[in-house]
């Protein structure tokens, strides 16, 4: 009897275990978007740049959309690193990423805006101001996943 109820016992479980069992993802079948978690709420011009090949001017994009979504909630009209130094601003700027109730979210809120302001100096400036800068498909998407952090790190503060 105990063979028998464990036999069915172990068919139920096996049963079970197949039907919750995901597809394993075919990796390669996936866009590199897809792959590489890039925040879906980017402009769909920013795909198709990537898509063509023109791996600069989808980073420049991306970073163009994260200028308007930090103009937008704090109301500024700055654009580029003063935007990015005025919103963030530990001191009373309109995006707070951090209660700054202790030290530590202090130095959060102060980081976050160096990293907002820095990258807008190093990714996106050269990729609006040179001509003939070009980005290889890897360089693209390590930048177009910066900027989605960037832009997950505003939802989580409830913005966007």
């Amino acid at each position: 009897m105990a063979d028998s109820s464990f036999g069915a016992f172990e068919r139920i479980v096996r049963l079970a275990h197949r039907f919750t069992q995901r597809e394993p993802v075919d990796e390669g079948r996936l866009h590199p978007f897809d792959r590489r978690n890039i925040h879906p709420s980017l402009p769909a011009r920013v795909k198709e740049l990537f898509d063509d090949g023109h791996y600069a001017e989808a980073t420049f994009a991306a970073w163009k959309f994260l200028d308007k979504i930090v103009q937008r909630h704090s109301k500024l009209t700055e654009t580029g690193y003063k935007l990015m130094m005025a919103a963030f601003s530990e001191s009373g700027g309109p995006i707070q990423l951090t209660k700054q109730s202790n030290e530590s979210e202090v130095d959060e809120q102060k980081g976050y805006r160096f990293v907002f302001a820095g990258s807008v100096w190093a990714i996106r400036n050269p990729r609006g101001h040179e001509i003939a800068l070009s980005d290889d498909i890897d360089t693209c998407l390590d930048h177009l996943a910066f900027v989605s952090m960037l832009i997950r790190r505003l939802e989580q503060a409830g913005f966007v």
